[in-house]
This record gives structure tokens, sequence and C-alpha cells, in this order.
């Protein structure tokens, strides 16, 4: 059938079309999707609409859609590469997460309506109830980028509320989980383990420990400087490296001619820390409560503020945005708290060690490498 093409976009939708020259322009016209037409049918359509179009009826009877706008499934992969990848670290979790639509791929952009996003919620809900509230947040960012660059009007779910109830985590690990993590990690050793060690002592995000490169650490200054473009909130941020970080880095092998840290190729940062979790679940004590990697951040702000650590002091620690430096100043404040990050540090350092030390204690036929270790170069 002259001018039919399985059009097939690159989230995997596919649409019967006809390329067809119709009063001088050449258009495209979207027959139906593959699926819910057959290859026999859509030549029966096809051949339909080329009649109506020969003999001039095609616009008043034949009701096949024109294309003048782009479908939800055109429209992801391109809001990924212009607007996600520039702007946020995370683009592969957006890209996923909006990938979970299935049933708006095919609609046209700008006939998506709140109650088609209600129901492809609703089938989202029924497995992952939380990644719903994600996707919808996605979802909407990606509605008013359409809005911003003149492809829709308005957004459709613009002030629609998501849908599950969200409860803030309040998960911190105790002493002696977070001493048994540690001889966990030690049974591990490099590169899952050491990394472990290095995200429980530093508190930094996974991804920044898991990335970290040599270039960054200037291990004579004992300072990891995380680049802006590595730091979630985009700041450049510096954390001072305790006797206990490097006694850690001084183990860890250099791959040649690689920057990173932690690898197994030398090209590419470590990476299956799904796997590694279920490991490390498995020699935990038993009854240990459910936990995420991100607990440790939160463990460790909780344990400062008992070892008298002021909370600005934390929160830079942390990297996190709380407007205690603002405007001018935060620009030129790189190194704020420079001096009060590097004790703080320290003292939660020290303290790991003493619960390091108890595990030995513990289970003294169990091999445990302790992280007071001989201060070598590396």
């Amino acid at each position: 059938m002259p001018g039919l093409v399985l059009r097939v976009s690159k989230t995997g939708t596919k649409t019967f079309c006809l390329h067809k020259r119709v009063n001088g322009k050449m258009r495209r016209l979207t027959i139906g999707r593959f699926g819910v037409l057959s290859l026999s049918e859509a030549r029966e359509r096809v051949r339909q609409v080329l009649y109506e179009i020969e003999t001039g009826r095609f616009e008043d009877h034949t009701g096949v859609e024109v294309e003048t706008k782009p479908s939800l499934g055109d429209v992801i992969p391109e809001y990924i590469e212009k607007y996600a990848k520039i702007h946020n670290r995370d683009w592969r979790r957006k890209e996923a997460l909006l990938s979970n639509f299935t049933t708006l791929h095919g609609k046209r952009i700008g006939e998506i309506k709140r109650a088609d996003v209600v129901k492809a919620c609703d089938i989202i809900q029924e497995s992952a109830p939380i990644s719903t509230n994600r996707a919808l947040a996605h979802l909407k960012h990606l509605m008013g980028w359409c809005v911003e660059r003149g492809m829709i009007d308005a957004s459709p779910i613009s002030g629609m509320k998501p849908p599950s109830k969200e409860q803030s985590r309040e998960r911190v690990l105790s002493d002696d989980e977070l001493g048994a993590l540690w001889a966990a990690c030690d049974a591990e050793g490099y590169p899952f383990g050491d990394c472990m060690k290095l995200l429980i002592l530093s508190g930094q995000r996974r991804a920044e420990v898991a990335e970290m490169r040599w270039s960054e650490l200037d291990l004579e200054k004992r300072l990891w400087t995380l680049p802006s473009q590595r730091a979630k909130n985009g700041k450049q941020h510096t954390v001072p490296i305790t006797d206990e970080m490097l006694d850690v880095l001084r183990k860890v092998p250099r791959f040649l001619n690689s920057d990173f840290v932690f690898t197994t190729t030398g090209k590419s940062p470590v990476s299956g820390f799904g796997r590694l979790k279920e490991r490390l679940d498995r020699a935990m004590p038993e009854g240990t409560k459910p936990w995420i990697n991100h607990d440790l951040r939160r463990t460790m702000s909780t344990n400062m503020a008992q070892l008298g650590v002021p909370q600005p002091v934390t929160e830079a620690l942390l990297n996190h945005k709380t407007g205690v430096v603002s405007g001018v100043a935060a620009i030129y404040n790189v190194y704020s708290y420079a001096d009060e990050k590097r004790e703080a540090l320290g003292a939660w350092s020290k303290h790991i060690s003493k619960l390091v030390e108890l595990q030995d204690a513990k289970a003294p036929t169990i091999p445990s490498q302790s992280i007071h270790r001989s201060k070598g170069s590396i």
C-alpha cells in the first residue's frame, strides 16, 4: 500500500501512518495504533483514505488525524535530551519514571486531559505508590516545559495533587547496627566495602562517593573537593578528610590511567549497589529493620547532634541548602565552616572507631580490620 508506514517512537510506541500529499502539501496522517489495528485493517483504512483524497472528500469525511502535534512518546526523548540531561544529574531516573506513562505515550501532547493522567497514575500506583508521586511530578514539569516551548497553551495537570501520601523517613541506625555494617564492609573489601566505609565516615550521598575521583582529593591538605557538576544541589562542596577516611583510602588500589577511586574497569565508577545491599542485609543482625543508604546521612546527622555539633555545621557537612549563607556571600563562602566541619567530622569518625572496637570485642574469633592503621602514603 503506497505511503503506509509503521512509525516506532523512541519509547517503543508503534503507529500506522500514511505519508501522502494532500492539497499540495506533504502530510503525515495517523491511521491508528499498532495492536488496535491489524496490518490488514490498516491497509484497508489507507485504501479508504487514498480514495477520499483522490475524490476531494478527505477532510470532510475521513476523520483521520493530520499530525500537527507530537505524541507524549515523542516529546519525552526530546525533553530528556534538551532539558533533563543539561539540568538534572539523575536524568536517567526521570526518564525511567516518565516511561511508566505507557497508556499516554501514543496520545498527542495537546490532547492529554487530566482524566487521562489520573487513570495512568492509578495504573502505576497499583505496583509502586510512591513512584507515582515522583512520576507525576516529572510529568508536571514536562508539561510546563511544553508550555514554554509553545507545544501546548496550558498544562492539563497544573495543580494536580500527588495521589499517595508520603511519610518522611526517620530511620536511624543504632550503634550495634553501625558496628555490624562496618564489619560487613570489611568482609566485602574493595571496591564496595571501602566505598561504603567512606559513605559512613563522610555522610555524603552514595553517587557522590561512588563516583569519587583522585583529582578531587588533596591528601596533603586533607580535603575532598566535590565539584558543582557532581553535587546534587549544583554547589561546589568541600569535605575534610579525617585520619579514619585516609586510612580507608590508603589501601585502595589505583588503576593505571584512571581517575576513578572506586572502579572495577578503570573506565567507569563502580555500580551494582542493589546486589551489595542484599549481601549487607544478610550480614546484619537478625531483626534489623529495613534501611537504605540514604539513612546513613540521617544517622550521622542525629549522632552529631548528640556529640554537640551545631546544626549549621552539620548542614554544611551534608551540603544542604539551608539559607544560612545566601546571595553574594554564598559565592565566596566556598569553605564555609571549614575548621568546624573538620572538627565535627573528626568527632564522628572517632565515634565510629569506638563502635568498631566494640564490634571486634564481641566477635574475637572473626577477623576484622580496624579503621586505625599505619599512616603511609598513597
